[in-house]
């Protein structure tokens, strides 16, 4: 694999970006309708969420048809003019390859139910005296009684998205061939969900820690699974772009996962960063965010990737996620300034950065009124779980709102007419309140979509960004995340200021006597120190000096 360093991607949630129907449901017409914006902005590639056909119990992760187009979204041929008009303007595209569990809706699994063995080896079902004591990720139990057979069948996550068995050789070459299909079909690169997940051992064991995840995320034979997927599959073409979702993963791993001679992915996400405030490590809770916990986590997978020949994908927020800017800034009043900061923080560091459909303008989290307001079964579950728990509705319903991913779910702001303009019918969930003022008509010509552009530009054109190393600095300040990258004799030093208050630096002589690169403000001086205003983010040259 040849990694293009240069690209950007953008991430588009396929069913909350742009409806041609009124069906209240974002579909592939309405992508090719804004691709022209997409360019504009200046990305390369855009990752898309799973639009195969699906129940929809997981919002589309739970996959019935791993080569088919849910017709809610449109048709092949609209896929396959997707791809052409996305080439036309340089733009590639990565599709989500939900690898670790199908729905329990697909043939397979149907197949299993009806009793032929064949495919029922394709599952992970066990006796009753064999079951172990791992929790799903939505709640409750990991494991569901498999008909009335009296077996159990494997489910990370909810109990319609049966785990697949990866030691099946059959399964493997199955699942190779999805990825071949749409190799085919033009596609230019691929993001594995969980791919971390697949490696279960041949005797499952039981797991009190952390609700069981030790004992089946990161086990070494998933790098050999890997190996394998790259070898039968995008690793034929080294210009395609791959990514590994990983769940509650290590540095190391990851290293392993990315070094490019190991032929298993280009680059990993980490999800680390977005557990700064969790109150005693729990995602349901609401606590003020822990700067030091983010700053120092920065700094530990930017030098230990760099060191270790990996590669990070960078990012704030994506469809599982809050929106950064609503859970890490006062939006109140330093919206613009918070925005380009964070997109400034990894745009500008070592690794890939992904931009979540809505950054580029500044959308906010939707401040829903009622728990009807949220359909995400993750957050439904959830809130049952906090009322059994002793909260009241007002405090579990406070949490939901903070936490859910939903949050990011929300229809894209496109104008200030009637759901945003993301639909002439019904949207299937709500767009958020701020749609009226912030949205792409007002944005696009305004501070944030114009920094996000030059950032773009800047990995493009200049290689100290996209290829340089990765070194802490400040690591002693509770308000500046801060790192220098360095390539041959050029060196770039960039600060970002998290809070809404001014922070004084000393400056090295070394950027004392350097330019500004890009600030997220007018007439930064540099001396011996530095005031960075609120929410500042600036990165300065480094001029050698004798």
């Amino acid at each position: 694999m040849t990694l293009d360093t240069k690209k950007v991607v953008y991430q588009i949630y396929p069913k909350s970006f742009k409806d041609t129907t009124g069906s209240g449901v974002g579909d592939l017409r309405g992508i090719i309708e804004k691709l022209p914006y997409l360019a504009e902005l200046g990305i390369d590639m855009v990752w898309l969420n799973p639009f195969y056909p699906s129940p929809q119990r997981d919002n589309g992760y739970d996959i019935s048809d791993y080569t088919a187009i849910n017709p809610d979204f449109g048709t092949m041929a609209d896929f396959e003019e997707l791809v052409a008009k996305g080439k036309e303007l340089g733009i590639g595209f990565m599709l989500d390859m939900v690898l670790n569990h199908c729905s329990t809706e697909h043939e397979w699994f149907q197949k299993a139910l009806a009793g032929d063995p064949v495919y029922q080896d394709y599952f992970i079902i066990r006796d009753e005296d064999e079951i172990t004591d791992w929790q799903s990720k939505f709640g409750g139990s990991a494991w569901a009684p498999f008909g009335d057979t009296g077996k159990y069948y494997l489910h990370l996550f909810d109990v319609t998205q049966a785990d697949l068995d990866w030691r099946n050789p059959r399964v493997r070459e199955e699942l190779f061939a999805v990825v071949n299909f749409w190799k085919e079909k033009g596609v230019e690169g691929f993001r594995f969900d969980v791919i971390n997940l697949i490696g279960k051992e041949e005797v499952l064991v039981n797991c009190p820690i952390n609700e069981g995840k030790p004992a089946y995320t990161d086990r070494p034979i998933n790098h050999d699974y890997l190996q394998m997927l790259n070898a039968a599959s995008f690793g034929q073409n080294p210009k395609l772009m791959t990514v590994g979702e990983m769940s509650a993963t290590t540095i190391e791993n990851c290293i392993l996962y990315t070094n490019p001679d190991r032929h298993e992915l280009d680059m990993a996400f980490n999800f680390h960063h977005l557990k700064v405030d969790y109150k005693d490590g729990q995602k349901w809770t609401i606590m003020d965010f822990d700067f030091p916990a983010l700053r120092d986590l920065f700094h530990s997978w930017g030098e230990g990737m760099a060191a270790g020949g990996g590669w990070n994908a960078l990012f704030w927020t994506c469809h599982d996620q809050p929106r950064a800017l609503t859970r890490f800034v006062d939006t109140e009043h330093f919206r613009a300034q918070g925005a380009t900061m964070l997109a400034a923080s990894i745009h500008l560091s070592r690794g890939t950065p992904y931009i979540y459909q809505g950054e580029e303008i500044g959308m906010l989290d939707p401040d829903y009124d009622t728990m009807s307001d949220y359909v995400d079964i993750e957050s439904l579950n959830n809130y049952q779980i906090l009322l059994d728990q002793g909260k009241s509705p007002e405090e579990a319903f406070a949490i939901i709102s903070t936490k859910s991913r939903d949050n990011a779910r929300t229809p894209m702001q496109w104008d200030d007419t009637t759901h945003a303009g993301f639909t002439t019918g019904t949207p299937w969930l709500k767009a958020g309140k701020t749609y009226e003022t912030i949205n792409v008509k007002n944005e696009k010509n305004g501070p944030i979509f114009s920094f996000y552009q030059e950032l773009i530009k800047l990995r493009k054109t200049l290689p100290l960004i996209a290829d340089g190393d990765y070194k802490a600095a400040y690591t002693d300040s509770d308000q500046v995340y801060a790192f220098e990258r360095t390539l041959g004799d050029q060196s770039l030093l960039v600060l970002n200021n998290f809070y809404g208050n001014e922070v004084t630096l000393d400056l090295s002589t070394t950027y004392q006597a350097g330019q500004v690169l890009i600030s997220n403000y007018a007439d930064t001086t540099l001396a011996e120190t530095i005031i960075l205003k609120p929410y500042q983010t600036i990165a300065i040259w480094g001029n050698k000096v004798d």
